[in-house]
């Protein structure tokens, strides 16, 4: 009898003990500044969506939200920043398709943690791929562009951000449905890969609406399908593959947020519940739709489902596109 009584006094005590933590966490958080790692170097679209939710938080918390890109080592070096992270909240992190794709081709490395030990929090933003030309490419419609690339097998090569990343896979997926074979160039992430591109190192990229769209305009790039169902409002005169001649061909990244593992779900909830605020303002959609992207709102829950059923999809890519990496 005082063996049980013991024990449920303990088990009280745990509880209250756990409570007043709650509390207190809910009560504090954030207390400091926030540290926003993002993967890739400045100046392509993650670093983008990060500042814009970023800037948000700032304004919402009086808390500084710095952004740190940690690019480098294929993912890397960002997944090991934010494993050694305190499970705070004071610590966050950018995922991307890439993050799901990535231990799908290297199982039982560091790549696993997004899948198994890091929290998702909640998704941003979800954006088509468009297939972009460097101008001096003498292409004038995707269907012209395939056949050059039939006439020249291996000769044109392609900016992607990373091998195995999701701008790869849209490759990949291209030449398998389109029968290329374009090569798979790397960089450091969209922006390095957009210099490329404009310089001539390479011919062609798919991208987002965010890192092609100011070189569409500037007349540096020309734009020949999007990867999605509909046209963009920001690009009314690009049409989308499947108008272009290459039915089933679908590619779009997306992006969101997660917190170390263990990270306390009344943290994670109170962070999710401001992006999603974030998320409803006319100025954040505003912005997006003048990028040619669309806001993708969900918390924590529906994003880990999310993330089983793009592990599921991108399986059957890669199977289907052959795609390995060293």
């Amino acid at each position: 009898m005082k063996s049980s009584l013991h024990a449920r006094h303990v088990l009280t005590a745990l509880a209250l003990l756990f409570a007043a933590e709650t509390a207190v966490a809910q009560a504090t958080y954030p207390n400091r500044p926030i540290r926003f790692i993002v993967g890739n170097a400045p100046g392509g679209s993650t670093s983008y969506v990060a500042r814009l939710i970023g800037d948000g938080l700032t304004a919402s918390w009086g808390q500084q939200v710095v952004v740190d890109n940690r690019a480098g080592g294929d993912g890397v070096i960002a997944a090991e920043a934010l494993q050694r992270a305190s499970p705070d909240g004071h610590t966050i992190a950018l995922a991307t398709a890439s993050h799901v794709i990535r231990p799908i081709l290297h199982p039982n490395q560091v790549y696993d943690a997004f899948i198994n030990e890091f929290v998702p929090v909640a998704t941003l933003v979800s954006t088509d791929y468009i297939l972009v030309l460097n101008a001096a490419v003498a292409a004038p419609d995707l269907k012209a562009f395939i056949a050059m690339a039939k006439a020249k097998p291996s000769y044109f090569k392609a900016a992607v951000s990373n091998i195995g990343g999701t701008n790869h896979l849209a490759l990949e997926l291209f030449n398998v449905l389109a029968g290329t074979r374009i090569k798979a160039i790397p960089y450091r992430g969209g922006g390095p890969g957009m210099t490329a591109l404009i310089g001539g190192e390479v011919s062609l990229a798919f991208n987002n609406a965010i890192t092609v769209l100011p070189h569409i305009k500037s007349g540096k790039l020309k734009a020949l399908g999007v990867g999605g169902s509909e046209r963009l409002t920001s690009l009314p005169n690009v049409p989308t593959f499947a108008e272009a001649g290459l039915p089933g061909y679908n590619a779009r990244n997306w992006f969101g947020v997660v917190a170390p593992g263990r990270t306390p779900q009344v943290v994670v909830h109170r962070l999710a519940g401001e992006i999603l605020k974030i998320q409803g303002t006319p100025a954040f959609k505003d912005r997006l739709a003048a990028q040619g992207v669309q806001p993708f709102v969900s918390g924590p829950d529906q994003f880990a489902a999310f993330i089983k059923s793009e592990f599921a999809n991108y399986t059957k890519v890669i199977e289907a596109a052959n795609v390995k990496v060293r």
